[in-house]
């Protein structure tokens, strides 16, 4: 009796209950009179034409948009844009009743799409509703306690981050389970402890409950009823889950976050909680009902195994990478690092110099503006994880507590770490194109000559590329990696498995 039986998670039905639901036929729900029913009831003088206006916007969006796993434009997004339409108007009657829907409609969207749609999306709603424009809803006090939370946590503040912890704020006002969705490196952790933090700074002490689902059985998550004795033992989540519903008077928030990936087997039991029912029902019969005080928070990469049936019952929040970068990362690292200016100046002016065209070539394949081949890479990598490499890696090189007097070593350095944290993962024709990028970059003095070496301020070429070489700080010259190479002394009585013999790939990976 389902639209879509028989996927992983949902149990079949027996024949004899099959058999009484034959004569019940299934239809599409007219959208239009739901909706126009409903803003009636919400107290929309304008309901028929506004209830157009909303159907044929989700049917725009649906043939418009990208694909995305994690878009609903179904009966239960409608709902919920209904839902807060209404309190909107209650809330801003000196509002027409267009824009109160337009500004539901934007506000409960927005959040869920990919970079690239925002554009569309915003062009769909202005050609549906022609010159109206409406601010954003400002709440002046919890905007500066987000400010407020990132700066104790030395995080740069971002616009677009700050309006990414509004944005899953207002989603949670009208959802009682969200879905924060987006690939490594967007800052989805950060957005949802900034949102705690900012709650209990405002008087409203707010506790996260974190469980990764996929690191057990679904019999160790929701307990397990012996089929013999009729023994219970509980499950970690169905235990939580009690815990954290237990009736209270305090003005508090909890929430659950499942910091994992979601998929059929294990999320299906949940959807009786995610739903309006919001009672999780469990093996024993036992049925607990989640209170008002408590939320359910998915963080999750995406949303590639999860069913329609999931997706269109939680309010969505996408964080994409893009909005935020790897140019924060950065400050905040210099920052926290040292905070002598000509430091600063000089760590920022070599990044400047080498990292974003170093990127543009490895993720766009631009060289001085002219577009080639991408380059490829042996795991997939983002310029994030690139960046936090190079960081890393020159904080082991010439960490704080060690001088950067003379910029000439300093700048060997850091091309030594661009090398290898931006071009470790390419595959040998990309690490060549990288090397000859750099080079051309650095306009330093070249040493081609074999068996000179190259001091601080010069790079060798006598090798196919710098990934052959060190930069040596004591000695302040480029050292090739096959000179550090130790002999091969044979040990008497060794097994032939344990045999290893200096390379320089062993060398190098053992630095």
């Amino acid at each position: 009796i389902t639209m879509n039986p028989g996927y992983a998670g949902r149990t079949e039905l027996p024949d004899t209950v099959k058999s009484l639901f034959r004569p019940v036929v299934m239809i599409v729900p007219d959208l239009e009179l739901i909706c126009e029913i409903m803003l009636f009831s919400e107290g929309f003088t304008m309901a028929k034409a506004l209830a157009k206006k909303m159907v044929i916007l989700y049917k725009l969006a649906r043939g418009q948009l990208s694909k995305q796993n994690h878009y609903d434009f179904g009966m239960r997004a409608l709902k919920a844009v209904l839902v807060m339409a209404g309190e909107l108007k209650r809330g801003s009657s000196d509002l027409t009743e267009d824009v109160v829907l337009m500004r539901a409609l934007r506000d409960m969207n927005l959040p869920k799409f990919v970079f690239e749609d925002v554009p569309l999306f915003l062009g769909l709603i202005s050609d549906l509703f022609p010159g109206l424009d409406c601010p954003r809803v400002k709440y002046n006090k919890f905007n500066d306690a987000v400010e407020l939370s990132l700066r104790e946590h030395e995080f740069m503040v971002l616009p677009d981050q700050v309006d990414k912890v509004v944005q899953l704020y207002e989603t949670m006002l009208t959802r009682h389970t969200t879905m924060v969705v987006g690939p490594t490196g967007g800052g989805k952790s950060v957005v949802i402890n900034t949102l705690a933090q900012a709650q209990s700074k405002l008087g409203l002490p707010t506790k996260l409950y974190t469980i990764n689902a996929k690191a057990m059985t679904v019999l160790e998550l929701y307990g397990i009823l012996d089929p013999v004795t009729r023994d219970w033992t509980d499950g970690l989540l169905s235990h939580m889950f009690r815990e954290i519903n237990k009736p209270t008077d305090k003005q508090e928030k909890k929430y659950m976050v499942f910091d994992g990936d979601v998929d059929a087997v294990w999320v299906e039991n949940m959807n009786s909680v995610m739903d309006d029912n919001k009672i999780l029902t469990l093996a024993n019969g036992e049925r607990i009902r989640l209170q008002k005080h408590c939320s359910l928070l998915f963080e999750v990469g995406d949303l590639q195994y999860a069913s329609p049936a999931t997706v269109s019952r939680c309010g969505m929040v996408y964080v994409d990478p893009k909005n935020l970068g790897f140019q924060p990362f950065w400050d905040r690292w210099v920052h926290t690092r040292t905070n002598n200016k000509q430091e600063i100046e000089l760590l920022n002016g070599l990044f400047d110099k080498y990292v974003p065209p170093a990127l543009d070539l490895i993720f766009e394949g631009m060289v001085k503006g002219k577009m080639e081949k991408k380059l490829r890479t042996v795991v997939p990598m983002n310029s994030l994880n690139m960046v936090s490499q190079l960081a890393n890696m020159f904080s082991a090189l010439l960490g704080s507590d060690k001088s950067m007097a003379d910029p000439q070593a300093a700048e060997c350095v850091f091309v030594s770490c661009v090398m290898w944290a931006l071009g470790g993962a390419l595959l040998a024709e990309g690490r060549l194109k990288l090397d000859s990028l750099v080079k051309s970059l650095s306009g330093m003095g070249l040493v081609p000559t074999p068996g000179a070496s190259a001091g601080a301020g010069e790079l060798p070429t006598a090798l196919p590329s710098l990934f052959e070489y060190y930069f040596d700080e004591e000695s302040r010259r480029w050292v090739p990696w096959a000179d550090v190479v130790p002999a091969y002394e044979p040990k008497p009585g060794t097994k032939y498995h344990e045999i290893l013999v200096p390379t320089v790939d062993t060398v190098r990976n053992t630095w």
